[in-house]
């Protein structure tokens, strides 16, 4: 039988850089997303106002919440989607601890999924399971649904992640190629 020390010593954690990449941004990111949902609700209220154009015709700050998820997925099922939130990020969590050494950029694409899931799960756990969507994206009269920098986070993740891993299997498909002519 494996002792405790055989099976620790066949985990590969992330190395230093691995650490230095996916906390800080996973730590800003957090930060960046609860301090400007507070700064332009409280700036909002204030001013009394339900929302404010920054581009005219393109660009409002809003005061909206959301009780689901993306584009109002399982609304009002707070105690579900903060449980899958949860698990998401223990998932996350665990291939960030024990997938070993990946490329940089994976750490990235890690931490903004990390902050962008925290960011949300915060307001679902201590908002009354809203989430505080301000950015309101729009042309004429058709408006896409409000979000915030959390959502921009994971938007911004899933793009990065598909386009490394098209480009990953563009590298692997030509080494793949010149191993086989220069065989």
């Amino acid at each position: 039988m494996k002792s405790l020390t055989d099976i620790l010593e066949k985990i590969k954690l992330p190395p230093l850089t691995g650490h230095l990449i996916f906390w800080p941004t996973a730590v800003c990111g957090v930060a960046l997303d609860l301090w400007s949902k507070y700064a332009v609700f409280d700036w909002l209220e204030k001013k009394q106002q339900m929302s404010f154009a920054v581009i005219e015709g393109f660009l409002n700050l809003v005061l909206a919440v959301n009780r689901g998820a993306a584009f109002g997925i399982a609304e009002g099922k707070r105690f579900f989607l903060v449980a899958v939130s949860i698990i998401a990020l223990i998932v996350l969590l665990g291939f960030f601890f024990f997938a070993g050494k990946q490329k940089k950029c994976t750490y990235f694409i890690l931490g903004l999924f990390a902050a962008g899931i925290t960011g949300n799960l915060y307001d679902r756990i201590f908002n009354d399971g809203m989430v505080r969507d301000f950015i309101d994206v729009y042309y004429k009269n058709h408006h896409w649904p409000a979000f915030n920098a959390a959502d921009s986070m994971l938007c911004v993740a899933a793009f990065l992640l598909i386009i490394t891993s098209l480009i990953s299997d563009s590298i692997s498909r030509k080494r793949a190629q010149q191993h086989k002519s220069g065989s």
